[in-house]
């Protein structure tokens, strides 16, 4: 069994037996079969917190069991299950492998970003995991003498950030994935991800990006480096993005 595996299982199971236990000893008065799944999912979302897990499986443990049973109940056809996985498939795609979610970046932030950034010269930035193109679209309308690319593995949110972007001449999406794209011909590299993929994510900035240039991380900062800068935006969710500049010499295990 994978080691990502062991986690969510392990929450799903956990909840289950506390459901099972507390009913069995008449704590609960009697509930339905979906009020027990709820109270399932409940626990379960709770105890994948309590296992360091990230904040977004709390959604998939809490509503997980309670579909289940709800699809059962409603008599759902079997062709809606294989309609519901191919689009949550072209969707999410490998979101699960990568742990990294699709997150968009809204409109303040890449206004903000874009005021604090240098004007001497013309840009060239990436954007991973690129997603529908909320980031790299805004930016390349704001400012057009810039070079804007962005790359998603996702097919549903890149074939939208294409379709999106065809009126841009200064804008293009790639699908592909990121780790094998590389770096080195950009100005700036921006990342919206999760917690998970930054260590692993600076590594690979700092062997392949030009000294001076900068990897801009929307909330999640990077273990163990402190940031160059950290822009607070204000906005409803207090997005803080750490800026980081690549150092001028490369770490001693570079290739």
């Amino acid at each position: 069994m994978s080691s990502r595996l062991i986690k969510p299982l392990s929450a799903q199971i956990a909840g289950l037996v506390l459901v099972y236990s507390l009913s069995l000893n008449g704590i609960f008065p009697p509930l339905g079969v979906f009020w027990l799944a709820l109270l399932q999912g409940s626990f379960a979302a709770i105890i994948s917190q309590l296992l360091l897990s990230p904040r977004w499986w709390v959604p998939i443990h809490l509503f997980f069991l309670p579909a289940i049973v709800g699809a059962i109940q409603l008599q759902i056809p079997s062709s809606a299950y294989a309609t519901g996985f191919v689009i949550l498939a072209l969707i999410y795609w490998s979101s699960f492998r990568t742990q990294v979610p699709l997150f968009l970046s809204n409109r303040m932030t890449v206004h903000r970003l874009a005021i604090w950034l240098p004007d001497e010269k013309p840009l060239h930035i990436l954007d991973i995991g690129s997603g529908t193109g909320s980031f790299a679209l805004t930016l390349a309308r704001l400012r057009p003498d810039w070079q804007i690319e962005g790359i998603e593995t996702a097919p549903a949110p890149y074939a939208l950030s294409r379709l999106l972007a065809r009126k841009l001449a200064n804008l293009h999406f790639t699908r592909g994935d990121f780790w094998r794209h590389p770096l080195g011909n950009y100005d700036l590299v921006y990342a919206f991800l999760s917690p998970v993929p930054m260590p692993d994510l600076w590594r690979k900035a700092r062997r392949e990006m030009r000294p001076g240039s900068l990897l801009v991380s929307n909330s999640f900062d990077i273990p163990d480096q402190c940031a160059d800068e950290v822009i607070a935006i204000d906005d409803r969710r207090g997005t803080r993005l750490y800026i980081y500049r690549i150092p001028g010499t490369k770490p001693k295990n570079s290739r």
